[in-house]
């Protein structure tokens, strides 16, 4: 059985990286970070962000459009960072 779609808007899968600052209520910058865009309409944005986001706050966004990539080598590396990036690599082979 279908529920009854409440929303004034229809909602569209979106994955856009986006950057973020959260500002209080005398806009004085509480935290900042880096998130993704899920789901979007005219109304709102579902976003992922690594901390919780206070309703009360105001946040700012800077959303990525268009995309570039770019090859990055590894040039200089120490034994710490070398293991760092071996475990973050495992892990998305495990993903």
């Amino acid at each position: 059985m279908m529920g009854i779609e409440r929303r004034k808007h229809p909602r569209f899968e979106s994955f856009n990286l986006l950057s973020y600052v959260c500002l209080d209520e005398n806009n004085h910058a509480l935290d900042q970070g880096m998130g993704r865009t899920l789901n979007v309409s005219e109304g709102g944005i579902l976003l992922e962000t690594p901390n919780p986001i206070d309703p009360k706050h105001t946040l700012v966004l800077t959303i990525g459009d268009g995309k570039v990539r770019t090859g990055i080598q590894f040039i200089e590396m120490n034994e710490a960072t070398l293991g760092t990036l071996k475990r973050y690599v495992k892990a998305f082979g495990k993903a």
